[in-house]
């Protein structure tokens, strides 16, 4: 019996390549993804890092609760707004660099090496951090939670991945980068020679991301750059459409405090010190009064200055004896809450401009703006502008 055997080409691949899109398009290229990488890169940074002035103003670690300054007044208004301003602008720019990059998911094998496998993973882990950040950072500006953690805590956590990666992402690119930086770099003009549209498309290109930029700045950052508030028009906030003309972000109903008569029938300043004492509403109102103009400021990106009237924090504590390097601890009346009580490090307790305020624009504190009474200091985080303060423990 003969055995015919068919002659064969060759070994078959053990995985076969699967049908995958082609890309015609001239803009899924290293010179447009280097491009708009470094401007979504500055826009990270900056970010990070306002995000961290932030994130250690309201939650100092004990060896800086003393050294945090209270000059310049506008300091938080200005990094915050930043912080969301650019958070904001940084959407549009990483949408455009996943279109750009995108085609990239579809190559051939997909793992060529072990080395190819942990830079995808890096470029995975850096993409999941950066749309969790951003995303959610959109989300809690306009205070919608909708997940089971904590936002402050796990948001400040992703963004060390999100550096982290970033910046090993960097280095793993950098040869590519530097060959695609300028316009006149080699690997920028590689690609004209064969095509040459291609400048012409890639300028209008980032023209439109400029362009869509910008727009999104304009109609949000009104909400802490008041000269811009007529053209707040997507931001949750707007600095004049509130009560007394500046916005509230947690009420005296979601607060649980009740109604004025209420207030008035229970409240007592309590301040407790080597000299403690009480003061009813009236007897604070009979002390000296200041009026300061000072900004506030919170963590969702919203801003304003405003007029207030009351008590200097520092003869208050002067009253009680306490000593001059001494931190308060502030009590609010409402039942629940993450700051319903703070602490206050010497350097705000000390300065002039801190006050338990009793009166804004000079009216008299609504309800939802703390009446009746509430701190208010310079340089400081809005949810630690105690609203409805019964009570100062000198530390």
């Amino acid at each position: 019996m003969t055995l015919h055997v068919r002659p064969t080409r060759g070994l078959r691949p053990l995985l076969r390549r699967p049908p995958l899109p082609s890309f015609r398009g001239k803009l899924h290229d290293a010179r447009t993804a280097t491009v708009i990488g470094r401007r979504l890169a500055v826009a990270v940074a900056v970010c990070f890092v306002t995000g961290l002035i932030s994130h250690y103003l309201q939650q100092p670690p004990e060896w800086l609760k003393d050294a945090l300054p209270s000059r310049p007044v506008w300091g938080y208004r200005v990094t915050q707004g930043l912080h969301v301003a650019a958070g904001i602008a940084a959407i549009p720019l990483l949408l455009a660099k996943l279109w750009t990059v995108y085609p990239r998911l579809f190559v051939w094998p997909a793992l060529r090496s072990v080395r190819h496998a942990l830079e995808r993973l890096s470029v995975a882990v850096l993409v999941a951090a950066e749309v969790f950040e951003l995303f959610s950072g959109l989300l809690n500006v306009a205070q919608w939670y909708p997940w089971p953690f904590s936002f402050v805590p796990v948001h400040f956590a992703v963004g060390w991945v999100l550096i982290g990666a970033l910046l090993l992402h960097v280095a793993v690119k950098a040869p590519e980068i530097a060959v695609h930086w300028r316009r006149r770099s080699a690997g920028t003009l590689a690609p004209l020679e064969a095509g040459a549209l291609e400048g012409t498309d890639r300028r209008s290109l980032l023209a439109a991301v400029g362009a869509a930029v910008g727009a999104v700045t304009v109609v949000t950052v009104g909400q802490s750059f008041t000269p811009l508030r007529r053209l707040d028009l997507l931001a949750p906030r707007h600095p004049d459409h509130a009560p007394q003309g500046l916005p509230v972000n947690r009420t005296a109903v979601a607060a649980g405090i009740g109604t004025r008569a209420v207030v008035d029938g229970q409240w007592r300043l309590r301040v407790a010190g080597p000299l403690p004492y009480e003061l009813t509403l009236e007897q604070l109102r009979a002390m000296p009064q200041r009026e300061v103009t000072l900004p506030i400021a919170c963590v969702e990106g919203w801003s304003k200055s405003a007029r207030w009237t009351g008590v200097r924090v520092r003869d208050l504590l002067e009253r009680a004896g306490a000593p001059p390097g001494a931190r308060i601890r502030v009590t609010s009346m409402e039942r629940r809450g993450a700051y319903r009580v703070m602490e206050m490090g010497r350097g705000y307790a000390r300065d002039p401009l801190t006050l338990l305020a009793l009166r804004l624009k000079g009216e008299e504190l609504s309800l939802d703006h703390g009446y009746p009474a509430r701190i208010i200091a310079p340089n400081r985080p809005g949810v630690l502008q105690t609203k409805w303060v019964t009570r100062l423990e000198v530390l």
